[in-house]
């Protein structure tokens, strides 16, 4: 079944329409892969999951990803910015939201009167968000967030008992937990997690002598979950593995997960050059003999990089992609595809065929991480939701 996802600018024009053929790029996204891949994190952890959908679900679109994630089994929905949480809470969804990030002084009230947990790092906070409760009526819900060696957002260890305290002290604040993020959890063998891991115990374990430690402890991204069991504590924050992504480069994901993302365009135009044209902008890709020149309706403006080397899939064999990319266009050659028509699927990230081009693959040739490609995929493209495909 198709069900297209109208966000932002895209809801009129799109008003009505319910099957592929009617766009010219756009992304499947298998729900069925985000069910089994979080059945599969919470069967391998045993303990609560956190579907971390922030950056509109990691590309695969934030509303619809946090629907089936919940549908399976998680409890609890991330993100980076308030404005995310009551997008959630507005299209329905009823599970706990947790902005992992900065929340503005100005939309605390708001915050706390939805009921959306936020996150803590500094004692001059402590105040604030205490007034914000009361004028809102409702008890914050928040965690502390622990710096171990992100150098990111965090309070120091060495003032993370301190800041439970006035915390606990605070009226209307509930503190429900406390957290801290990896920063190299992707490299097993690099001994910075352990440190990390071990700091953050043993802020846990004061917190636990004088009766101050909140119910849901965690630190596990998708990196650590796989690779550190012992990280998993009361809650795992699941992100690039939920998509079907590996979050360890080089290295697989277990068997059973599976990609919920395919890229997909149409081919538009076909031309025969004659050798020595010049194709897309700066002709700095010229033609070496007689050559068939296609046409794809996807570009930078898309998300899709404006790289050298870049193949897409066409009757299910590789295809070069040749001159610039432009902002709504591609250009490949067609030599090895004699059979392609206008209106053909092209495939930019996914399978046809016996052929796969992956994300991780891209990201190679982009120089980036395979998330940073699927996130980096613009709200233009319209993501339209399949049931259970086959893998």
């Amino acid at each position: 079944m198709w069900a297209p996802l109208s966000s932002g600018y895209l809801r009129p024009i799109l008003a009505g329409m319910n099957s592929k053929d009617a766009y010219s790029t756009w992304l499947e996204i298998d729900r069925g892969a985000i069910v089994d891949n979080a059945s599969q994190l919470i069967e391998l952890t045993g303990v609560r999951l956190m579907a971390v959908v922030k950056a509109n679900g990691y590309g695969h679109g934030i509303t619809e990803v946090a629907r089936v994630a919940v549908s399976a089994g998680a409890t609890y929905c991330g993100i980076a910015r308030v404005e995310e949480a009551f997008d959630l809470q507005q299209a329905g969804i009823e599970a706990p939201i947790m902005v992992l990030g900065y929340t503005p002084d100005d939309c605390l009230v708001d915050a706390v009167r939805q009921n959306i947990t936020l996150t803590l790092f500094h004692l001059e906070q402590v105040g604030v968000l205490s007034a914000a409760a009361g004028v809102a009526g409702r008890p914050a819900r928040v965690h502390v967030k622990v710096d171990t060696g992100m150098s990111r957002l965090g309070v120091p260890p060495a003032l993370a008992f301190e800041l439970l305290r006035r915390l606990t002290e605070a009226p209307g604040v509930e503190v429900e937990g406390i957290f801290t993020h990896f920063a190299r959890a992707d490299e097993p063998d690099e001994p910075t997690t352990e440190i990390q891991e071990r700091r953050f115990l043993d802020v846990l374990a004061e917190a636990e002598a004088a009766g101050l430690r909140p119910p849901l402890a965690h630190t596990a991204n998708s990196a650590a979950t796989l690779t550190r069991p012992s990280t998993h504590l009361d809650m795992v924050r699941i992100g690039v593995a939920l998509y079907g992504l590996a979050p360890l480069s080089g290295t697989p994901l277990p068997e059973g997960f599976r990609p919920a993302l395919t890229w997909k365009a149409r081919l538009t135009h076909i031309q025969k050059c004659r050798p020595n044209t010049g194709v897309s902008y700066g002709h700095v890709y010229r033609t070496r003999g007689e050559e068939t020149i296609g046409v794809v309706s996807v570009g930078y403006a898309d998300g899709y990089r404006r790289m050298d080397g870049n193949q897409v899939l066409i009757h299910g064999r590789r295809v070069p992609v040749v001159g610039r990319v432009c902002m709504d266009q591609i250009m490949v050659r067609l030599d090895d595809v004699p059979h392609a028509k206008v209106g053909d699927e092209v495939v930019l990230i996914g399978s046809q065929d016996a052929e796969h081009i992956s994300a991780e693959e891209v990201a190679v040739r982009w120089g980036t991480i395979n998330y940073e490609v699927t996130s980096g995929i613009t709200s233009r493209v319209p993501r339209v939701y399949l049931d259970r495909q086959q893998p």
